[in-house]
């Protein structure tokens, strides 16, 4: 099976930025839509972002105007810079990748502490 693995995750301040990434092994002509969710602890997990094929991004409320989600999709690889980071921020964040053949592929996580 595809494998997605995260980058990026680590403890920041908050106001400061960080940047995610996720890289597949699969041909990105096959993948659709690309995204980013989080689960805080004791919390359900929700969605952040996603950005279509061709690169039209969508974003939860909580996040619009402070982060932004990119593709290359030459790599098979999606992006999150998260800018004014807020103590809220803190939660693991998932990678997901979802293929025209209706398939959903998911990252393991990776960690992003917003802590003074």
């Amino acid at each position: 099976q595809v494998q997605l693995v995260e980058f990026g995750g680590g403890l920041v301040q908050p106001g400061g930025s960080l940047r995610l990434s996720c890289a597949a092994s699969e041909s990105s002509f096959s993948i659709n839509v690309m995204g980013w969710y989080r689960q805080a602890p004791g919390k359900q997990r929700e969605w952040v972002a996603s950005a279509t094929s061709s690169g039209s991004a969508n974003y939860a409320d909580s996040v619009k105007g402070r982060f932004t989600i990119s593709r290359d999709n030459a790599k098979n690889t999606v992006f999150l810079q998260m800018n004014s980071l807020k103590p809220e921020d803190t939660a693991i964040y998932y990678c997901t990748m979802s293929m025209y053949n209706g398939m959903n592929i998911w990252g393991k996580g990776t960690l992003v502490t917003v802590s003074s």
